[in-house]
């Protein structure tokens, strides 16, 4: 399950990015993951919420925006979606075609809470 070693980099990258006095107010992890990616979407939540379960991530959501797989036609210029990941033109049949998206796992946002702080 390739998906754990994808949440334990996710949790790095916001370790990178994160001071860790605001990790606490990670509200929100943003990722973009592609139909044909090979990621499934619940096992990387699971993984996610299981390795950060006792941390200052704990109360995170993992936003995921699924990709549908696109390709542009070079033959007739036909731009088509598929779930399979298959590099051929539905309109002519042709397998000129370039992938324009479905293949990325991008983290896009790390969504931080501005502390509440207390009256003095």
């Amino acid at each position: 399950m390739h998906e754990l070693s994808i949440a334990q980099h996710i949790v790095e990258l916001v370790r990178q990015h994160v001071n860790p006095a605001d990790a606490k107010n990670v509200a929100a992890i943003r990722l973009k993951v592609g139909a044909v990616a090979g990621v499934a979407a619940d096992s990387l939540e699971f993984s996610f919420h299981a390795i950060t379960a006792d941390t200052p991530l704990k109360n995170t959501r993992l936003e995921i925006e699924h990709i549908p797989f696109r390709i542009e036609c070079l033959k007739c210029g036909v731009v088509s979606e598929n779930e399979t990941g298959i590099v051929v033109c539905d309109t002519c049949g042709s397998p000129d075609a370039k992938v324009l998206s479905g293949a990325e796992l991008d983290m896009t946002e790390i969504e931080i809470l501005e502390a509440v702080q207390a009256a003095t």
